[in-house]
């Protein structure tokens, strides 16, 4: 039957998250229910709630989560009840032309649950990321579950279910970052310092953080930063050529999402060196560089849509890191909050207070 939990809506444009009732399906072919237990608060969720993502209102936002599987619907076979599972939106296809040439972390035909969530009254509901994890349960599709070691806790785990997996990414999977390379990372919010952690596990010998803010600076420090630089009062392409010998950096991470921090990080490459853009940009930027420069500089510029992981293989090797004590995901978590605190928390984001609140549940 189906169950009625407390979850997180946000109910039109701008307008203040409330909390609902949330009508929860049982699970269909394909389908699972989750027992939330912790949610990190993502600035995508804040997209969603401005309507920069479409206009489909209202949303059940949330989708960094982690919890235990509830429940199975027909043919799901790679999770069971009592599972531990972080919670991901990309639930590979298998068969789309990215999964049969062996690239399932492009996979172009994604999945989420068949079935919608519901307020009480009917209206359907929309899950940020096809998750909606903002909510004691939840609906997605059984490949959205993805199997980790239960000695985790969930309020570290569920960060790798976006916004750090986003950066660890681009380091490690798009950038390529191997022993002894150079590294910038431009913009040091919660997917910065996750490339910044990034590189230094890859054996980066020199990582320089990038930003306007002194308390995110010395918060990169603590990641793995072996350099910063406060781009408001020095000129960021000079000072990272200065810190790599005149040359630049061998990989630049742009994890802001604005045109004139990417030709920052154009320029602030080493020659054939790789310029990663994580930060994500809003649909009416404009990006202009000279063709020659492009080619004259060589080397790679690349997009990384979530950190091009491949949730069933990235995702148990990053928890059995930190249960190793070799990646301390705890260091994302500023603070643990309850539910009816998240509009609370995403002002406190917007300030640029934490670089995680995160809701227990």
């Amino acid at each position: 039957m189906a169950q009625e939990v407390r979850g997180v809506i946000a109910p039109g444009k701008d307008e203040p998250v409330r909390i609902e009732t949330v009508v929860v399906p049982d699970p269909g072919p394909g389908e699972a229910v989750v027992r939330v237990q912790a949610c990190g608060v993502c600035h995508t969720d804040l997209h969603y709630k401005q309507g920069g993502i479409n206009d489909e209102f209202p949303f059940l936002l949330g989708h960094e989560a982690a919890g235990m599987v509830e429940s199975v619907g027909d043919g799901v076979t790679d999770v069971a009840p009592g599972d531990f599972v972080i919670l991901n939106w990309r639930a590979v296809c298998g068969k789309c032309r990215a999964c049969r040439r062996g690239r399932p972390w492009y996979c172009f035909d994604t999945h989420n649950a068949q079935q919608k969530m519901t307020l009480t009254d009917g209206t359907e509901l929309s899950p940020a990321l096809g998750i909606g994890a903002f909510a004691e349960k939840t609906l997605v599709a059984a490949g959205q579950c993805t199997k980790v070691d239960p000695a985790v806790s969930a309020e570290v785990a569920g960060l790798l279910g976006c916004g750090v997996m986003a950066g660890i990414g681009a380091a490690i999977n798009t950038g390529n970052v191997g022993r002894g390379d150079s590294v910038a990372v431009i913009g040091c919010g919660g997917v910065g310092d996750a490339a910044i952690a990034g590189s230094r596990l890859a054996g980066a010998a020199r990582i320089i953080a990038v930003d306007i803010d002194d308390r995110k600076l010395e918060t990169a420090r603590s990641m793995g930063a072996t350099h910063t630089v406060n781009s408001r009062q020095t000129d960021p392409v000079e000072a990272i050529r200065d810190l790599t010998g005149g040359f630049g950096a061998d990989v630049v991470i742009e994890a802001v999402g604005r045109p004139e921090t990417y030709q920052q990080a154009f320029y602030a490459r080493d020659l054939a060196g790789t310029v990663v853009l994580v930060g994500v940009p809003t649909p009416e930027m404009k990006l202009e560089l000279p063709l020659l420069d492009v080619f004259g500089r060589g080397g790679a510029l690349k997009s990384s849509w979530y950190g091009d992981c491949l949730p069933s293989r990235d995702f148990p090797m990053l928890v059995d890191l930190h249960l190793q004590g070799r990646l301390d995901l705890g260091a994302f978590v500023t603070e643990t909050i309850q539910l009816d605190e998240v509009e609370k928390a995403f002002e406190r984001m917007h300030r640029g207070d934490v670089l995680r609140s995160v809701v227990v549940l």
